[in-house]
Order: C-alpha cells, then sequence, then structure tokens
C-alpha cells in the first residue's frame, strides 16, 4: 500500500466516516450534491518527505476546499437558466484563443528580429516627436540628506557646489558613510514633484526656481538637505531622446510583431484559398430584427 493510501485511510478513520468505491473500484474519499472526489484527485497535494500530521493535515484540508467549491457550484447551477449554463461555445472560444496565442507566441520567438539599431530608434524619435511631450517638469539633479550634526557638512557642501560632475565620485564614497539619504545619479532624469515628495523644497513658479538655483540647502530641526541641479525639462516641453529610447524600442518591436502576425495570417489565408480549403455556400446572412 503506498503512502498516499495509507494517508487517506488515516485521515478517514480520524474523521469517523465510511470510503465509497464507484466505478472502477476507485476509493472515494468526499461526495457532495453527486459529485465524488477520488483518491487519485490527491496525487501530487502533499510533497515527498512532508509529516504524516502536517500531510493528512494538507488532505484534509484540500477535500474541506473542494466540497466548499461543490457546493457553491451547485448553488450557481441551481440558479442559473439553460442558456446562462450553455458554456460550449464561450469554451470553445477561449480554447481558440488560447491555440492561437500559443501559437503566435511560438512564431514571434522564431521570426521576430528584436534588433533594434540606434540610427532606427533615432528616426523614430524625430519623425514622432510631437508625441512626445512632457506631462511634467523633469530633472537632473544630485541631493543628500544629512543629519543636523553631521561634522562633515562642509565637505559635502563643497563637493555640491563644486562645477565638475566628477567630484561626484568623491561624494559617492562620503555619501555612503555619512548621508542619511543620497542620489548621486546626474544622467539620470527624474520627476520634479518626486524630487520635493524627498527634499522639503517650497517652489511657487517652478521656472523661475529652475532658472535661478542651481544648488539649494535647506536645514530643518534635525536634517540638511543639498541639492544640485545639472539640468531641467519643463512641462510641455520636448522629451529627450535618452528619455525616450527604452520606450521607442518596445514600439518598434509592437509594430515589428503586429507586422509579422498580419503577414502570417494573409499568408495561411492565400494559401488556404489556393488549396480549396474552405468554400462559401451563402451570401451575407439576413438578420431579421426582433422589433
Amino acid at each position: 500500500m503506498n503512502r498516499l493510501a495509507i494517508l487517506i485511510g488515516c485521515l478517514l478513520l480520524l474523521q469517523g466516516c465510511d470510503f465509497f468505491e464507484k466505478k472502477s473500484k476507485e476509493v472515494v474519499v468526499a461526495e457532495c450534491y453527486g459529485k465524488y472526489l477520488y483518491a487519485s484527485d490527491l496525487k501530487g497535494i502533499v510533497p515527498e518527505n512532508t509529516a504524516t500530521l502536517d500531510s493528512i493535515q494538507r488532505i484534509n484540508s484540500y477535500i474541506d476546499s473542494w466540497i466548499h467549491r461543490q457546493v457553491m457550484l451547485h448553488q450557481a447551477e441551481t440558479n442559473l437558466s439553460t442558456d446562462e449554463l450553455n458554456m460550449e461555445k464561450q469554451l470553445e472560444e477561449y480554447r481558440n484563443s488560447l491555440v492561437l496565442y500559443a501559437y503566435e507566441t511560438q512564431l514571434i520567438k522564431q521570426k521576430l528580429d528584436t534588433v533594434v539599431g540606434d540610427d532606427e530608434i533615432t528616426e523614430f524619435y524625430e519623425q514622432n516627436k510631437e508625441d512626445f511631450q512632457l506631462r511634467t517638469t523633469m530633472v537632473r539633479v544630485a541631493y543628500v540628506i544629512l543629519k543636523g550634526d553631521c561634522k562633515q557638512k562642509a565637505a559635502f557642501e563643497k563637493l555640491m557646489n563644486d562645477p565638475d560632475t566628477l567630484m561626484l565620485q568623491h561624494l559617492d564614497v562620503l555619501a555612503m558613510y555619512y548621508a542619511e539619504k543620497s542620489f548621486l545619479d546626474v544622467d539620470q532624469w527624474i520627476r520634479l514633484d518626486e524630487l520635493t515628495n524627498i527634499i522639503p523644497i517650497e517652489i511657487l513658479n517652478v521656472e523661475k526656481f529652475l532658472k535661478k538655483n542651481k544648488y539649494v540647502r535647506l536645514d530643518s530641526d534635525d536634517y540638511v538637505y543639498m541639492v544640485r541641479f545639472e539640468d531641467y525639462l519643463l512641462e510641455k516641453s520636448i522629451s529627450p531622446l535618452e528619455m525616450q529610447y527604452a520606450n521607442i524600442r518596445s514600439v518598434i518591436l509592437t509594430h515589428r510583431k503586429k507586422a509579422l502576425l498580419d503577414r502570417m495570417r494573409e499568408a495561411v489565408y492565400e494559401k488556404a484559398k489556393k488549396d480549396h480549403a474552405f468554400e462559401k455556400y451563402m451570401g451575407t446572412p439576413v438578420i431579421e430584427s426582433n422589433n
């Protein structure tokens, strides 16, 4: 007798219930509204090397879950009309969609050219610049947040004010040891509102503020905030290519996928037409109105 059979036997003895034998001498472990859960349905429920008590609990939990599901299915079947219960068409459509999706996914993996060159991305950007208008102000910045009693404030301020961006490498080392939080990637564009959620800067006029300030320091009771602005792009200006590079590549690949599938569908249709694989037996059917 295998381990699963022993566990089921233990479970049934613990529950004090009889087990049934229905078709093909299958052991039935639960019944609900004329539907049966067989011992064979429990295979794979219990992982190998699971303790006996844990195994029994896991099987019992699965059986309880199956019963709850059958109860709800019975309730649904009792209250739905015959038309609502007739799901053959929906199931067929669902199966067809899955089959087509699996085939088209396989075709894309085999046939799609995923190499997108810089020239193609640049050309797409130049031809569609109007589509890359910014919806919010973007900035390139470096910032550090220090505790108010940090003894390295002067060193941080000197480096943050240095126009040589290579000095940020020294900031990186200092920030590792002394900063509460830092962001030093001045090549990355971030939203201005994301920055002001971290650094409590009050900005009344965005354009005037960014034109005037290259470095900002704020002191509070607990923290010192230092921000260095490298560049900015105002809302409604055109987003730079580097910000849109990954998006453009994704769009180009999406267009290629669609073109590949369109060609495949047309080729398959034309072949079927040439092979006389289908035939129309009537014109467009006339659908009578119920009104």
